[in-house]
């Protein structure tokens, strides 16, 4: 309940004072690639439900449906603004609205692709299928792109074991930290 009330007025915080900055945004990625600003990614969420989360789009629109690391040469896909956009993760912030409607919450294991078959399996095995997705996590803050699928699953059962308000709020700094220096980023 605590943890639903902060993500609602923390998302309904960051898109009233962010709007100008994701306008701009949007309008960068239109200008510099063809296709639409906003990507609608198909992702794993609670429960194993598919829903789409929103990123802005860094890829060109004929890239395949894929994780950025099972593609061949991914910096041939990147969009000249893409690159700026996922190394500050800036990419990521049209998700405070699935944030807003419920579908995501600011902290929780990042929602696997719908053709993450392997990570999707291990998670419910481990029981982590049963949080909401996050923006950020805590083991995105340990290793992002880095990180095997082992290891990312391990840290999403030992997030869901120790969360409380104060291990979010502790994650949100850290990512803020990390996206700011683009650490683990690898493409």
């Amino acid at each position: 309940m605590i943890k639903r009330l902060f993500d609602l007025i923390a998302a309904l915080s960051g898109l009233l004072l962010l709007w100008p900055l994701l306008l701009a945004l949007g309008l960068a990625v239109r200008l510099t690639s063809p296709g639409p600003a906003i990507h609608w990614s198909r992702r794993v969420g609670r429960d194993n439900v598919i829903f789409l989360m929103p990123k802005f789009r860094s890829m060109r629109t004929d890239t395949p449906d894929v994780a950025t690391h099972l593609l061949d040469h991914p910096e041939q896909w990147i969009t000249p603004i893409g690159r700026v956009l996922r190394r500050t993760s800036l990419d990521e912030f049209p998700q405070l609205w699935s944030v807003l409607i419920g579908q995501m919450s600011l902290v929780g294991p990042r929602p696997a692709l719908f053709n993450q078959d392997d990570l999707v399996a291990l998670r419910t095995e481990a029981g982590v299928h049963r949080l909401r997705p996050g923006v950020t996590g805590w083991a995105q803050i340990n290793g992002r792109d880095d990180l095997p699928i082992p290891d990312k699953v391990r840290m999403d059962a030992e997030y869901a074991e120790r969360q409380t308000l104060a291990f979010d709020i502790r994650i949100i700094l850290i990512t803020l930290r990390a996206a700011l220096s683009a650490r683990g980023v690898s493409h």
